[in-house]
C-alpha cells in the first residue's frame, strides 16, 4: 500500500543529501569570512545611524513595506520531479501527508528570513519607539508569524488555479493588504490594522473557496514551480562549484553582444575571447551577479563614513565579484563542439583569466570613482591602488592555478 509520508521522508531525504552537498562549497572558509566580515561592519555602522536617528524616520512604512513582502513571499517547496506527472497523478488522493509536510517543510525553511528582518529591525523600532514595551514588538512578531502561515496556505490553495492572471492578482491584493496591515501595527494604528486583517481574512476564506471549486491539482504547475526553485538554487551554487544539474538560460541581449564584441579582432587566437564575452552577457546570472555586487558595493561605499572601512568594503565587493567568475571557464564543458575547434586550449585559460581582469578593473574603476564624487581624493588613490593590487594578487594566485 502506498505510504505518502514514508514517500515523502525519502524524497526529503534525497534532497538534503543534493543540497548540503552544493552547500559546502558555497559557505567555504573564503565566503564565511566575507560573511562575517559583511555582518559585522554593518553591525556596528548600523547602531552608530540609530544613534543619530532622524525624528521624522518613516520607521512604520519601511518595516511595514518589509513584514509585508516576507509574509506575502511563501513558496510552497514540494519536492516533486517531472516523474511524478506519470506515477504519482493517479495517487493524488492519497497524497495528503505529503502535501501536508511539504507546507510544514516551506514554512520551516523560511524562517531565517523572519528572524533575520525580525533581529535588524528590532534596534530601529525601539530607537523610533522608546516608549513601548518589548512585549508589544514581540506580540507584532507574533502575528507576522500567523500572517505567513495564512500566506503559506493561500498560496497553496492558489497553486490549484491554472490562470496566473488570477493568481497574480490574488497575491497583489495579498501583498497590499500585507503591508498594510503591519504599517498600522508598528505605528500603533490598531483599528485600522484590525479593518486591514478582516479584509485579508475575507480574502484568506475566498481563496480557500475558489480553490475548493478547482477539479484537482494542477500537478505540471507543481512541478514547474518546484524545478525553478532548484534551477536557481543550481545557479548560485554553479558559482563555487560544478553543477551538471544546470539548465542554462540564454537571453539574446543582442545590442549588448554587438557592444562587447566590438574590439574582438577575428583571429583565430581570440576565438575563445569572442565566445566567452557572449557567454557572460547572456548566459546563467553572470552579468546580473555582477551589477547587483557593483550597486550593492557602491552603495556601501557612499554611506558609511569611514574611508578605511569604504575602501575594505571595495576589496569585499570585488573578490566576490571575482570569485563569482570563475565558473565562466567551465560554462562550456558539457558542448562538445568546442572539441571541435582547430583553437590550441591554451587561449581558452588565457581568454578566461583576460575577461576576469577587465571585469575586475571596470568595477575598481568604478569604485574609485565613485570617491570622486564623494570628493575624497585619498580613498580615490587607496581604492584604486589597493584595488589594483588585490587583482592582480588574487587573479594570479588563486584563481590562475584553478583553471584546469
Amino acid at each position: 500500500m502506498f505510504d505518502s509520508h514514508e514517500f515523502y521522508k525519502k524524497r526529503f531525504s534525497s534532497h538534503l543529501k543534493e543540497t548540503s552537498r552544493y552547500l559546502k562549497y558555497i559557505f567555504n572558509g573564503h565566503m564565511a569570512f566575507a560573511i562575517l566580515f559583511f555582518i559585522s561592519a554593518s553591525a556596528y555602522y548600523y547602531q552608530q545611524w540609530l544613534t543619530d536617528l532622524p525624528e521624522n524616520f518613516p520607521t512604520a512604512l519601511i518595516i511595514g513595506i518589509t513584514f509585508g513582502l516576507i509574509v506575502s513571499y511563501s513558496p510552497v517547496r514540494t519536492l516533486l520531479k517531472e516523474p511524478d506527472l506519470v506515477f504519482l497523478i493517479v495517487a493524488e488522493a492519497k497524497m495528503g501527508a505529503y502535501f501536508r509536510n511539504a507546507l510544514i517543510y516551506s514554512f520551516v525553511i523560511q524562517l531565517y528570513l523572519i528572524l533575520l528582518f525580525a533581529a535588524a529591525f528590532g534596534p530601529l523600532y525601539f530607537a523610533t519607539y522608546p516608549e513601548r514595551a518589548g512585549n508589544i514588538y514581540l506580540l507584532t512578531l507574533v502575528l507576522l508569524l500567523l500572517f505567513k502561515v495564512a500566506n503559506l496556505l493561500a498560496n497553496w490553495w492558489m497553486l490549484k488555479v491554472r490562470e496566473p492572471g488570477i493568481r497574480n492578482i490574488d497575491l497583489l491584493i495579498r501583498t497590499i493588504l500585507n503591508g498594510v496591515t503591519f504599517y498600522f501595527i508598528v505605528n500603533g494604528d490598531m483599528l485600522f490594522a484590525g479593518i486591514t486583517s478582516i479584509l485579508f481574512v475575507i480574502v484568506f476564506l475566498y481563496d480557500y473557496y475558489y480553490s475548493s471549486k478547482q477539479s484537482g491539482m494542477a500537478w505540471d504547475l507543481l512541478v514547474e514551480k518546484d524545478q525553478n526553485r532548484m534551477q536557481t538554487f543550481y545557479r548560485i551554487a554553479n558559482m563555487f562549484a560544478d553543477v551538471p544539474h544546470l539548465k542554462n538560460r540564454v537571453k539574446k541581449r543582442q545590442w549588448l553582444v554587438h557592444l562587447v564584441n566590438r574590439g574582438v579582432p577575428l583571429e583565430k587566437k581570440h576565438t575563445y575571447d569572442y565566445l566567452f564575452r557572449i557567454s557572460f552577457v547572456r548566459s546563467g546570472d553572470y552579468l546580473g551577479m555582477y551589477v547587483r555586487l557593483i550597486v550593492i558595493g557602491g552603495l556601501f561605499i557612499y554611506f558609511i563614513p569611514n574611508v578605511w572601512v569604504k575602501v575594505l568594503f571595495g576589496i569585499l565587493f570585488l573578490y566576490l565579484s571575482t570569485f563569482q567568475m570563475m565558473p565562466l571557464y567551465q560554462h562550456h564543458r558539457t558542448n562538445m563542439w568546442l572539441d571541435l575547434y582547430p583553437v590550441e586550449l591554451t587561449y581558452r585559460r588565457s581568454a578566461v583569466l583576460k575577461i576576469v581582469y577587465q571585469l575586475s578593473i571596470v568595477q575598481a574603476l568604478l569604485f574609485a570613482l565613485l570617491f570622486v564624487l564623494m570628493q575624497e581624493y585619498l580613498g580615490f588613490a587607496i581604492m584604486l591602488g589597493g584595488g589594483l593590487l588585490f587583482i592582480v594578487l588574487f587573479v594570479n594566485g588563486y584563481i590562475k592555478p584553478r583553471l584546469k
